[in-house]
């Protein structure tokens, strides 16, 4: 977020951009890139000439810079947190030594937040958009959509227990998230994406509930797709589940827009590791040694239930590296081994988000799993994915990898992710609906679930029990 137009030299050169974006395009893929907007890297060249502009100065608008609080300015302009953790605000030195003015960082003090009621902001990301979609990518995935905009009076809030980045369901919106003044902002990108041949998308990373809220930001002239992160939250019941399918089908419906699913991504602990912890435990952000570890293997099936579950469901689903191996979180990491700012500013209270970013594993017996040329990698793996390794499941039947691979065959040929969702009635811990030709049916009770008379079994998480039932967090797609 230094500079906008260029790649971090740790990854190479904007050449290599341009040699994937081919490659990829030959092989019928297509590339999305992360556009951050909420915020600058504090070594953004805007950045520093706010730094040395001082107080007052139009390079100081573009950020958003206040005098503290108290008669020497020493407390922050307000109490907003950092999402991970600490004060929102940073107080900056004055050039002639002396304490100056706060900057606001919703994130990270390294991240400053970006004034996007300034014209120059926006007419810098409107030239940015199209500096990458004119190298021919296929859109942006736009990180932290829902905080462009704050309040104008930037008033206090009193947080919610848990999580700080997530609006409550109920009462009145945070200042710093989901301000309508948003919209008018993707409406304006939309505009220059529709502008372009082809089909691009925008897609939205905004932690905002409920659906409702969410739905506004996938109307007809705003994002194509929004992340569902109501859904990753959800509990491993059969009430929870439908109830925000229910929802998420019916909010979206409402703009005529796709629903969109997702179980894991690169903020959260990784499903395979969260579904092992107990219903209703409040989800961890990270794991470590001394912490309670979840069950592994219960947390693989379940996971892999949810899977079969979530492909099904009509709309648009996406994986995070290493879901297809089963990967669990890494929970044993020595902390003197992580990296993500929420461990520092939380002061070790919060584990933080390393767990769920480790190098995944292609080969068990190489160095670093196949990921390099050595075992160092910038965090380090755990011994016991060498048994999730690539070349451990492919070609495996009964393989996770092998499962997913099964699953998004069958979902292209059997139409999942269009038409339509049609509940059936069923137990109270039993989930089922039909999508198409296909009944989907997940097993959430302690006891086996029947399958309707003379539905034929065609992908199923685990084996049916000896009698044909469904097993305790089990899915089954059957042709009814």
């Amino acid at each position: 977020m230094a500079d906008y137009r260029d790649v971090d030299a740790v990854f190479g050169r904007l050449e290599d951009i341009d040699k994937l974006l081919l490659r990829a395009h030959a092989r019928g893929l297509r590339v999305i890139v992360d556009l951050v907007p909420n915020h600058t890297s504090s070594a953004h060249p805007w950045f520093a000439e706010a730094l040395a502009a001082g107080p007052g100065s139009a390079a100081r608008q573009r950020y958003i810079f206040r005098d503290g609080r108290g008669a020497d300015g020493d407390q922050p302009p307000n109490g907003w947190r950092s999402v991970f953790g600490g004060p929102a605000w940073t107080r900056v030195t004055s050039s002639d030594g002396k304490p100056g003015q706060w900057y606001l960082h919703l994130f990270d003090a390294g991240q400053p937040d970006l004034n996007w009621d300034h014209p120059e902001v926006r007419a810098e990301f409107r030239e940015i958009l199209r500096f990458w979609l004119d190298r021919g990518v296929d859109g942006f995935r736009v990180d932290v959509a829902h905080g462009l905009i704050k309040q104008a009076d930037l008033a206090e809030w009193h947080y919610p227990e848990e999580p700080l980045s997530v609006e409550p369901v109920e009462g009145p919106r945070p200042p710093m998230w989901d301000q309508d003044g948003v919209h008018e902002i993707y409406r304006d990108w939309r505009e220059i994406v529709d502008s372009y041949p082809g089909d691009r998308v925008l897609v939205a990373e905004a932690w905002v509930q409920p659906a409702e809220r969410l739905a506004a930001y996938v109307r007809p002239d705003e994002m194509h797709q929004a992340f569902n992160f109501e859904y990753l939250e959800a509990p491993w019941t059969a009430t929870a589940q439908y109830a925000v399918i229910d929802r998420s089908l019916a909010a979206t419906g409402a703009v005529g827009a796709p629903t969109t699913w997702v179980l894991s991504n690169h903020d959260v602990l990784r499903h395979a590791s969260r579904l092992g912890l107990p219903v209703g435990t409040r989800r961890p952000r990270g794991i470590g040694a001394d912490d309670p570890q979840p069950d592994g293997a219960l947390g693989l099936r379940r996971a892999r239930a949810a899977t079969l579950l979530m492909l099904a469901l009509p709309g648009s689903a996406y994986l995070y590296q290493g879901e297809e191996l089963g990967l669990p979180e890494h929970t044993t990491m020595p902390d003197e081994a992580r990296q993500d700012p929420t461990w520092q500013r939380s002061g070790g209270a919060e584990r933080g988000r390393d767990g769920c970013r480790v190098p995944i594993p292609w080969e068990a017996d190489a160095p670093s799993y196949g990921f390099g040329p050595t075992d160092a990698s910038w965090l380090p793996q755990p011994p016991v994915w060498a048994e999730y390794a690539l070349d451990r499941q492919r070609g495996v039947a009964g393989s996770t990898y092998e499962l997913y691979r099964t699953a998004l065959r069958l979902r292209r040929e059997l139409g999942l992710g269009d038409g339509r969702l049609e509940w059936v009635d069923s137990p109270d811990d039993v989930l089922a609906f039909r999508t198409g030709d296909l009944l989907v049916v997940t097993n959430f009770g302690a006891e086996p679930a029947e399958l309707p008379a003379g539905a034929e079994p065609v992908h199923t998480s685990a084996p049916l029990d000896p009698d044909g039932r469904i097993p305790t967090d089990v899915t089954v797609w059957a042709r009814a």
